[in-house]
């Protein structure tokens, strides 16, 4: 049966190919009318264009009934139509420019939801450090709590602080704000070290200095000769400043003063050092890192303890060259006092003060016989040897001389007839004097030979005024 209507189909559409437009093919009631049409006998389907030319006629007369019945029904149709073609045309436009639109809105909405993330992120984060305020706030107030600790000396509680963020570095090297309190707290340390040295350079006592050690170390800023060095520049500027006070004027009281500073105050510093740092043995010592030369922290104590005894010694004799009067033996005793009490220590320089004094003793010794030379030089200059000897001898009665007392020795009293004689005698005696007070035994040659010259030019003088006497007599 399948078979037959499909051989009738196809009969039927070969038959009517070109009598219906190719669209009526696909529609099913073309096929049924169709199908119909071919199972009419002959009459029907010579009376079947007579019917359907009656059908079409009743349905036209029923089209313009139902027209002109409801023709006001057609006009608002059309009015419709025509106000929903502009609507939808009116709705196409929109649509295309919403279309348009869209690429952008999308793109917006993605940033808005972007934003809307970021927002959310960060309220979360707000959220997070308001429920953490305290401990955040503890980390920021950490730069100002160190400045105050170490601006108020409490340096204990700042020595913590920088141990604590030092630890927040490493954990946190990457968070700016981390590496903001890091920087205000490496400044504040600074600050810390400079008042430490401060310190050192101050008259400070060995608790304090041990204590201010003791924070430089923990601060790990120098190594251990690096420290022994620092120490002893402090202390150095410290005595230098207190040397730098002692009046200049008076070489004697400059003298004295320097000695008794030296010796009460670089003694402190001594004992200070060797308190706060042991001189191991080197062969006890941790090896050197490689690449780096042994330093003999031993050797910085002894070469400063070697340069202040050289200072005291330049400005002893510095002073000594100036001129201290009659005072050296006082001076040599105090210098013996300085050296012997430095002993203690190991830095007794008493062997280096002789030959300065040595010195010292035969420049004034000379100094004094060259004045007592030149002196009766010029008295024997204004001298006239025979009258002035004629007329004391006629005026003036002898002086008895005073009585000597045992195991003295007294010049003779004639010399007393002889004023430039007995002047310049006094004037070596005066010279013996002084060099009794500080009379070291290595001078016996010098002050021999300076004797002897100074004689020789004192009998070089007299014999010459004694030819120009003869002479003036022998003319008159």
């Amino acid at each position: 049966m399948a078979a037959v209507d499909v051989e009738d189909e196809s009969l039927l559409a070969s038959v009517f190919r070109n009598s219906f437009p190719e669209s009526w093919r696909d529609s099913p009631d073309y096929a049924a009318y169709l199908q119909e049409l071919s199972s009419f006998g002959v009459e029907k389907l010579r009376r079947e264009p007579e019917r359907l030319a009656e059908e079409r006629a009743q349905i036209l007369q029923q089209t313009r009934d139902l027209a002109f019945t409801h023709y006001k029904t057609f006009i608002r149709t059309a009015e419709c139509t025509e106000l929903i073609y502009r609507d939808f045309g009116q709705v196409e436009d929109n649509v295309s420019r919403l279309l348009g639109k869209l690429p952008g809105f999308q793109e917006s909405c993605r940033g808005f939801v972007k934003q809307a993330e970021e927002i959310s992120s960060s309220r979360r984060m707000n959220t997070l450090t308001l429920n953490r305020h305290t401990e955040i706030l503890e980390i920021l107030e950490i730069p100002q709590l160190m400045d105050t600790c170490v601006r108020n000396g409490y340096y204990e509680e700042a020595l913590e602080l920088a141990a604590y963020v030092k630890r927040l570095e490493k954990k946190f090297s990457a968070i700016p704000v981390i590496q903001g309190i890091v920087n205000e707290v490496r400044q504040s340390a600074q600050l810390m070290l400079t008042q430490l040295l401060q310190q050192l350079r101050s008259n400070i006592q060995l608790p304090a200095c041990l204590r201010v050690i003791g924070y430089l170390r923990r601060m790990d800023v120098f190594t251990e000769a690096e420290l022994r060095i620092k120490f002893l520049q402090a202390r150095d500027a410290w005595l230098r400043s207190m040397q730098g006070s002692i009046p200049q004027d008076d070489p004697y009281f400059h003298l004295t003063k320097t000695i008794e500073s030296c010796r009460v105050h670089l003694f402190d510093v001594i004992t200070q050092y060797r308190a706060i740092f042991s001189d191991e043995d080197p062969l006890l010592l941790p090896p050197p890192p490689a690449g780096s030369l042994p330093v003999s922290e031993g050797a910085i104590f002894h070469g400063w303890v070697l340069q202040k005894v050289s200072d005291f010694l330049q400005v002893l004799e510095s002073d000594l060259q100036r001129g201290v009067g009659s005072r050296l033996d006082s001076l040599l005793g105090q210098c013996m006092y300085f050296g012997l009490s430095f002993s203690r220590v190991g830095a007794d320089f008493r062997g280096q003060l002789a030959p300065i004094f040595q010195r010292v003793a035969a420049e004034n010794f000379s100094r004094a016989a060259k004045e007592a030379v030149e002196k009766f030089q010029e008295e024997m200059n204004m001298y006239t040897l025979i009258s002035t000897t004629a007329g004391l001898g006629s005026s003036i009665p002898p002086v008895p001389a005073p009585p000597a007392q045992p195991g003295t020795l007294q010049p003779p009293m004639v010399l007393l007839d002889f004023p430039p004689l007995a002047c310049f005698l006094n004037n070596i005696l005066v010279a013996f004097n002084d060099l009794r007070l500080c009379c070291p035994v290595a001078l016996t040659q010098e002050v021999t030979n300076t004797l002897q010259e100074a004689l020789e030019k004192g009998v070089s003088g007299l014999s010459f005024q004694v030819s120009n006497s003869l002479a003036n007599t022998s003319r008159e």
